[in-house]
């Protein structure tokens, strides 16, 4: 029976060997040798940060095609080239790339409802969208952590993840996991390609600056004493920061939510102070940049669209060339604005800075005179950035105004730069109410003229910044105002010898919210003058777009002489050929001209490496957001703005071209950034103590 049982047992074990024996000859299936070698080539880390399962999952993908060398985010760049020349692949150095939160919220963020679900944010976010009351904010719970196979992140004390650089390696799993979109993956090319999203957490100052830039990230380097961090965070959107610290009007601050609790924080101002610290310590800070693409591109124009265009295409790996017609780079920062409010030292410091990225510079070259476009592309460059200014000055459309005596704005200013000999007098007469006009102005009194401005409106209306008005009147400027002009008078010789206006008074708002002005009929009266400077506006001369031989222009234009382009994209009707900056807009801030450059600069990147496609994002933010411009703002002191220093004063300033304002201490600047609210859409850093509670105290 034993014997039985163990032949049968022996029958089975040899005929089961026996037809295994069969069946792996037949269903063998060869590996991949490369499987293994590049399984050896990987860390072995098994994190999962590739997406596929461990590294033999992600070798077996990477021989089979379905990812590239460069798919693990653990190896080092050896192993990757390895990998590559294995699989008879090239692959380039991949640019750094870390997880970024952008929420400023954490246990800031107000709660609508006590949330006590399972400790997921997906979880918590399908529930009334979470309970915090941002719509866009960090949730706080903690998703990110748990699905980082690095250990990465951790919760910081302010309910906010925490990324440890050193330990990320940009898998993107905590950017998967996250249900409103506040972490993501960025490196220096995404930062610099970003455009402000209504999903973004953007503060108000954020919202309304033309410029983009992260103004509360900078102000918070500043209170930490990063001063290096606060000039890098500001020249990822604008490279002109010394300049604009200066000239800049500050729209930024009009919307400050502290101007609903005392005085809004002086932004301007700590630009100013870091960019000055940058500029005295003689050096300027490293800018990295992208790796060269080859590709070129030629930008028309020096000004601050032209330079901001030029520093952002290289920064992304392009090689920009502008061209000047000037004799130096700048356009109207150069030959618009006094000497006193922008020193040229210091504006040349700020652009060599540009130019030393790499950026060629073809001076005193005229466009459509000494080359076009057609010539540009037959160069070799594959696109064109028109930012040609607006140099010409609007007249008066006053009887006379073409006699000699009589200067525009913007002329006046430019040939006072070039070093021209203009015989002003001893009465000058400004018309006008802008900053061109009050440039003007202060000029003439350092020049030794008595200046009188003409403005149709009252001084409230002036468009002119605040400080600058003050400035002309403290230096002797006298004002005439609601009176325009209507016709200048000369003598024999056909020069300008009186001018003739008409007093107004103020109507209906018109289109632009002011009050109109109104004649007063029988009120003509003449003043006399030895130069009349109308300085009321200013348009682009567009004669350089039109050849001898051609009868239309190349590019569409508009009525007010300025160039048609997609607002979205900056790009002309003529493919690859992108505009911005006052040819575009019309008059308009420094910023607005540097962000426009910027936009613009995107836009060509993604026309050179996408064969034309600009994406533009769905969320793109282009109005002040309604819910974040609220009016209450409690549990806050209130605590006094600090001044701008003077350099000059009294009559010291009348007879020097010497820069009139200097920057904050670094104490002064320490205590203003103190009174940033570091606000986020909602949220906003309120008071510990609260004044009703230390009255309670008192008591």
């Amino acid at each position: 029976m034993i014997t039985t049982s163990a032949l049968t047992l022996f029958g089975l074990g040899f005929g089961s060997a026996a037809i295994l024996s069969v069946a792996s000859k037949l269903l063998y299936v060869k590996e991949d040798p490369r499987i293994a070698q590049v399984e050896d080539l990987l860390p072995g880390a098994n994190c999962g940060g590739c997406g596929y399962p461990g590294c033999s999952g992600a070798a077996a993908a990477i021989v089979s095609g379905k990812a590239n060398a460069g798919v693990c985010v653990v190896a080092e760049t050896e192993a990757m080239v390895a990998i590559a020349a294995l699989m008879g692949q090239t692959i380039e150095e991949r640019e750094p790339e870390i997880a970024f939160r952008d929420c400023t919220g954490g246990t800031r963020a107000e709660e609508r409802f006590a949330y006590a679900g399972i400790m997921d944010c997906q979880a918590a976010a399908m529930l009334h969208g979470g309970s915090k009351s941002c719509p866009e904010g960090c949730l706080g719970l903690g998703t990110c952590v748990a699905v980082c196979p690095f250990d990465a992140i951790h919760m910081g004390p302010e309910g906010l993840p925490v990324v440890d650089p050193d330990e990320c390696r940009a898998c993107g799993k905590c950017a998967e996991a996250c249900p409103r979109g506040v972490i993501s993956i960025v490196g220096m090319t995404s930062r610099l390609l970003h455009l402000n999203e209504v999903t973004d957490c953007l503060a108000p100052c954020r919202q309304k600056c033309p410029g983009q830039i992260d103004i509360p990230r900078y102000i918070q380097q500043i209170k930490a004493g990063d001063y290096d961090g606060a000039v890098n965070t500001i020249k990822e959107r604008n490279p002109l920061l010394m300049v604009c610290g200066r000239v800049c009007p500050r729209p930024c601050e009009t919307v400050c939510r502290r101007n609903n609790v005392d005085s809004p924080v002086g932004i301007n101002m700590l630009k100013r102070f870091v960019a000055d610290r940058e500029l005295h310590g003689g050096t300027h800070l490293p800018v990295p940049c992208a790796k060269d693409t080859g590709r070129k591109v030629a930008v028309i124009g020096g000004g601050p669209a032209g330079l901001s265009c030029a520093y952002f295409l290289r920064r992304l790996g392009h090689s920009p060339t502008i061209f000047e017609a000037m004799p130096a780079l700048g356009g109207q920062l150069r030959y618009g604005i006094p000497e006193y409010r922008l020193p040229k030292a210091d504006l040349d410091w700020e652009i060599q800075g540009i130019l030393d990225l790499g950026v060629d510079v073809h001076l005193n070259k005229r466009f459509g005179k000494d080359y076009d476009i057609e010539s540009l592309k037959q160069d070799g460059f594959e696109a064109v950035f028109l930012g040609i200014g607006a140099w010409q000055a609007s007249g008066m459309y006053a009887e006379g105004e073409d006699l000699e005596g009589v200067w525009g704005g913007i002329e006046f200013l430019t040939a006072h730069a070039l070093g021209q000999s203009i015989d002003i007098g001893k009465k000058v007469i400004v018309v006008g109410g802008g900053n061109t006009a009050i440039d003007c102005a202060r000029t003439c009194v350092r020049l030794g003229a008595e200046v009188i401005m003409l403005y149709r409106r009252t001084r409230a209306e002036m468009p002119a910044n605040p400080e600058e008005i003050v400035g002309a009147e403290e230096e002797g400027v006298q004002f005439k105002f609601l009176a325009a002009p209507t016709r200048v008078v000369g003598d024999e010789n056909g020069r300008a010898t009186h001018l003739e206006y008409k007093m107004m008074e103020l109507g209906e708002p018109d289109a632009s919210g002011r009050r109109r002005p109104e004649p007063v009929e029988g009120s003509e009266t003449l003043m006399e003058a030895d130069l009349i400077i109308p300085a009321i506006g200013q348009k682009p001369d567009l004669t350089c777009l039109y050849d001898d031989d051609a009868e239309s222009c190349p590019v569409e234009t508009t009525r007010w002489q300025t160039i048609v382009a997609d607002p979205d994209t900056f790009q002309t009707i003529v493919p690859g050929v992108f505009t911005a900056g006052d040819v575009f807009t019309g008059p308009d801030l420094v910023i607005s001209a540097v962000g426009g450059g910027r936009k613009a600069a995107r836009s060509i990147h993604y026309h050179l490496q996408q064969d034309g496609d600009i994406p533009i994002p769905d969320t793109l933010q282009r109005d002040l957001i309604p819910y974040t411009m609220f009016k209450e703002v409690t549990g806050v002191r209130q605590s006094e703005r600090a001044q701008m220093p003077h350099l000059c004063h009294g009559d010291e300033r009348n007879c020097t071209f010497s820069e009139v304002e200097g920057a904050l201490s670094e104490t002064e600047a320490l205590a203003e950034a103190d009174r940033c609210l570091h606000c986020g859409l909602t949220c906003y850093d309120r008071d510990m103590e609260q004044p009703e509670e230390k009255e309670q105290q008192i008591l």
